[in-house]
């Protein structure tokens, strides 16, 4: 049983029985309760914390944990209905409205009910997060002279030099920004490289969050189709002329959602493009470090093969760490360096020095190279155990693409199928779908789906969870 499952059913039981205790009464010992419901302390100490966040115990450091008193009465609900009007009036001015919908990004972010298989998860299981290395890398950085001082605005000086390394080409430590993570780097380089009404180019499909930033900053996202091969130059080439864009934002490693790599006899065109064009290029280089173990020697970033400062380049060490460790960072060449350090200092002045500190001692140490080869090891064998069930299963869902990194399939769907009367048929049969549709910012050619294999606890949930959605597709027949 998942440890999150635990805890929701362990704090569902103390709530029926907080009617035992008289208000200010004690619960029983966090020993009583492990040694009676068979869990584990942090089990205890996370549904006792639930409890108390719901204002329903109160914890005394020492003493345990007590019933609260109950509330008497709640006050009345206030009108809100005015900011309807509020928030109407200022789009009516915008050239671009910036109302923006999260659905696409919810969808990876949002846990499912306990029982369901989680194939829309955006991050790894924790049985692939290098837990002990983490807890023992924040350890260390605790003890580091100067932990909790401020850092530097741009990041500390040993991070951006890790960083640079990887990137090769005429990137150095000063040409890169540390930030919170891979959606807080694109947020700033968006910001930074657009105005407000202006229109930017995208992959179609392309990862929902970028959508989500560019219609929050007021953009108007265009689409440029991906094949097998990545973004097609000639069609970029004609969306240039036929927007005057300055900014394309692409993943040319294991794009997101449909696996594809840019080839390397398009990368030259890419930039030669955007250069003729006076374009900015953000190379969001999420999955570099989630390649499988058949994918061969990897095409080095954009970003070394740019002489120009064409090239933003974007990535983090989230994905393949944990959703909480969110360390990224920017590399850029150029004036266009200052103002990215403005915007980013703005929003954020920095990110914490202790979680700098405490990614420094993770990459630095032994455990994470074999945490890098166990990962691509893993995220091989549940690739290939969702390919061969799917193939065998559901025939009739199309796999145009296997991808060699990254952590999820692409799917088409048979013409005529529902996309949504699907998930919810899904979620009725126990799996958790990613829909397609938000992974386009205009009309989607045919219905999607983006199954991930990161977020499961191995290959025999997978066959479980392609059972539950062959189920779903029975019922919709």
């Amino acid at each position: 049983m998942h440890e999150r499952s635990s805890v929701a059913e362990l704090a569902n039981v103390l709530k029926r029985e907080l009617d035992r205790y008289s208000p200010g009464g004690k619960l029983p010992s966090s020993r009583a309760l492990v040694e009676r419901f068979r869990v584990s302390p942090v089990t205890v100490s996370r549904a006792l914390a639930q409890l108390a966040a719901e204002g329903l115990v109160v914890t005394r450091p020492g003493a345990g944990a007590f019933r609260t008193e109950p509330r008497t009465h709640a006050p009345a609900p206030g009108d809100t209905s005015w900011q309807e009007v509020a928030l109407s009036a200022d789009a009516a001015a915008e050239l671009v409205p910036r109302t923006v919908d999260a659905s696409g990004v919810l969808a990876t972010l949002a846990a499912p009910p306990p029982g369901v298989v989680e194939f829309n998860g955006g991050y790894l299981h924790p049985s692939l997060q290098p837990e002990r290395a983490m807890a023992a890398a924040l350890a260390r950085a605790g003890r580091r002279p100067g932990a909790w001082s401020r850092p530097p605005a741009d990041g500390l000086p040993e991070l951006r030099e890790w960083f640079a390394r990887g990137l090769g080409g005429s990137i150095g430590a000063a040409d890169v920004l540390i930030t919170a993570g891979g959606q807080s780097a694109l947020t700033t380089a968006l910001r930074a490289l657009a105005p407000p009404g202006a229109p930017v180019l995208v992959e179609s499909p392309t990862y929902p969050g970028m959508l989500a930033i560019a219609r929050a900053a007021g953009l108007r996202p265009v689409p440029v189709p991906v094949d097998a091969q990545g973004v097609r130059p000639d069609l970029l080439a004609a969306a240039f002329r036929a927007t005057g864009a300055r900014l394309f934002i692409c993943q040319p490693l294991f794009q997101n959602p449909t696996g594809a790599v840019l080839s390397a006899e398009r990368r030259p065109d890419v930039l030669r493009i955007a250069r003729e064009a006076g374009a900015f290029v953000v190379e969001d280089d999420f999955a570099r470090r989630m390649a499988h173990d058949d994918a061969g020697p990897l095409p080095s970033p954009l970003t070394a093969d740019d002489h120009d400062g064409v090239v933003v380049h974007v990535s983090s060490l989230t994905k393949v760490t944990s959703a909480s460790l969110r360390v990224g960072m920017l590399a850029a060449r150029g004036p266009v360096s200052e103002r990215l350090r403005a915007i980013h200092v703005v929003d954020t002045f920095f990110v914490p020095r202790p979680l700098q500190e405490a990614a420094l001692e993770l990459v630095g140490a032994p455990a994470w190279s074999r945490h890098l080869r166990t990962v691509a090891t893993e995220l091989t064998a549940r690739r290939e155990a969702m390919a061969v069930a799917l193939r065998a299963g559901l025939p009739a869902l199309s796999l145009p693409h296997i991808p060699a990194g990254g952590y999820h399939l692409w799917l088409r769907l048979p013409d005529g199928t529902d996309e949504s009367a699907l998930l919810s048929a899904a979620l009725r049969a126990g799996v958790a779908l990613a829909p397609g549709r938000p992974y386009f910012c205009a009309e989607p050619p045919a219905g999607y789906l983006r199954l991930s294999f990161a977020g499961v606890a191995g290959t025999s949930e997978i066959a479980e969870g392609v059972r539950r959605l062959r189920t779903a597709c029975d019922e919709l027949t």
